[in-house]
């Protein structure tokens, strides 16, 4: 499905770009060959123009701490834009680059060509497998530039965004690549056949955590015909990840004076490694109880959650999970 933006919201971006120049978790860190290179702009967002993925010219950008420490390894976070978006739609729309959110971690923005992702049937410009190599080669990229812990690098994705995170966690690539996958609102038009057809993620169990509104007109949480093909109900979706996963032990409760449902299983022994929260009123946009730009495009109020909050907090979680789990 297609994540629409106002003409005039997107082109103000794009003028903004321009002007800035086995049950257990495979859980391995190390230092990479960024650590030690002195970083002279922390604190705001970078621009990294003519990355050559193949053999394509493509972009991202990221963000480091303001008090970043050229010799420390940091998690990080890629953050993948919906469809006829930017990266710098992503990131100012979810605030995640705020201290508040990643103080301790790099965020990193890739930019979809033409405004999207791989998946749906409306994205022609590049293939599944050209859009994974372009995650793993902005990886790498970073890992040249930054000081980048390899066991703490989590992936996460709005709408198309969110779709092609699922992809990653489904593929025998991507599902490598990150430690962790988190999606709001996402559009699966490559998951929808049942828990082991076309999903053949290289280990497991894998961490998820979906986050949709049970008013979404655009991604419906019921699923049905989107507009890159058809879409899963989230629900049955949620039930495929958990046979793949080994979940067991789901639990339910409400939030928010029912606002809010939370969904929680166990998987591999390790609690919470398959989340989801359904926001019972939210449509098509990013949960947060503060105004942002997709609740404006919807048009929709503040939400009762912050999903950058809860996205977080499930990285780590998930880190420290995993890591008395491998211990």
């Amino acid at each position: 499905m297609k994540f629409i933006l106002s003409t005039l919201v997107l082109a103000s971006l794009k003028q903004l770009v321009s002007c800035f120049p086995q049950p257990q978790i495979e859980h391995i860190s190390r230092a990479a060959s960024g650590c030690g290179k002195m970083q002279f702009l922390t604190g705001v967002t970078q621009y990294r123009f003519g990355l050559k993925s193949s053999g394509i010219e493509r972009s991202y950008s990221y963000h480091l701490p303001s008090d970043y420490e050229k010799n420390k390894q940091y998690p990080v976070v890629l953050g993948f834009h919906g469809s006829s978006s930017v990266g710098l739609f992503f990131e100012l729309d979810t605030r995640m680059s705020e201290a508040r959110y990643s103080g301790d971690k790099i965020m990193v923005y890739p930019n979809g060509i033409e405004g999207s992702w791989a998946g749906p049937t409306y994205h022609t410009k590049s293939t599944v497998a050209e859009d994974i190599q372009f995650v793993q080669d902005v990886i790498d990229d970073m890992k040249a530039r930054v000081c980048v812990d390899d066991g703490k690098i989590y992936a996460v994705g709005m709408s198309n965004g969110g779709g092609f995170v699922g992809t990653l966690a489904c593929d025998i690539v991507g599902s490598t690549l990150f430690n962790a996958f988190a999606m709001h609102s996402g559009s699966f038009y490559t998951d929808v056949n049942g828990p082991s057809n076309g999903c053949v993620p290289r280990h497991g169990p894998r961490p998820v955590l979906e986050i949709h509104g049970g008013a979404d007109k655009t991604v419906k949480y019921n699923g049905g015909q989107g507009d890159g093909g058809l879409e899963p109900p989230i629900a049955s979706w949620l039930d495929w990840w958990a046979q793949r996963n080994g979940c067991s032990n789901k639990s339910e409760e409400s939030l928010i004076d029912g606002d809010v449902q939370h969904l929680s299983w166990t998987c591999g022994g390790i609690q919470g490694l398959l989340q989801h929260y359904k926001v019972i009123d939210m449509g098509h946009c990013w949960a947060d109880t503060e105004p942002n730009l997709s609740q404006i495009s919807v048009p929709q109020g503040p939400s009762s959650v912050k999903a950058s909050e809860i996205v977080m907090r499930f990285f780590n979680d998930v880190s420290s999970r995993t890591e008395g789990a491998s211990a």
